[in-house]
């Protein structure tokens, strides 16, 4: 390889890509090659690589829908994504464990809300129980009443007639 060509390179649209996943190729290699410039740098010296990493940014840039193929362009878009699934993977974790705890937390309110309804129906069928109670001794007394009121009819009857 001449010292003074470019880096290789394909048309990035025939990676079979949709326009949207093509986007965020060109991104995440510029990103990648941008943020790993020094890495790069040292990894294209090791290959041979004549020109800076800066070079191979700006021709990943100025050639705007190319996928850079040098071993150190596609490092460093790798080890980018392997940061990227990283940090997706964590955020995922996080917010998994935050569903998990609320709910757990709606469980345990859910829980708590059906004890006390037990507890008030509990309550509810105990004062019934004492309602029947009081009606059936509310009857024993009436009836009673009424056998008073009878006898004593039969009392004021016999001194009447004494």
């Amino acid at each position: 390889m001449a010292a003074s060509s470019p880096p290789h390179s394909i048309p990035d649209t025939q990676l079979g890509l949709s326009a949207g996943e093509l986007q965020l190729l060109r991104y995440h290699q510029h990103v990648a090659l941008g943020a790993g410039g020094s890495q790069h740098a040292r990894t294209q010296s090791s290959h041979s690589y004549a020109g800076s990493s800066s070079h191979t940014a700006s021709a990943a840039s100025s050639g705007a829908g190319r996928l850079l193929l040098d071993a150190g362009s596609l490092s460093a878009l790798a080890a980018h994504f392997d940061r990227l699934m990283a940090s997706i993977q964590q955020r995922w974790m996080a917010l998994y464990q935050e569903t998990q705890t609320a709910t757990q937390s709606q469980y345990d309110r859910a829980g708590n809300l059906i004890q006390q309804a037990d507890a008030q129906i509990a309550r509810f069928h105990e004062v019934l129980r004492q309602i029947d109670e009081l009606q059936t001794e509310f009857a024993k007394v009436q009836r009673i009443g009424e056998i008073v009121k009878g006898f004593r009819a039969r009392v004021e009857a016999l001194d009447r007639h004494f």
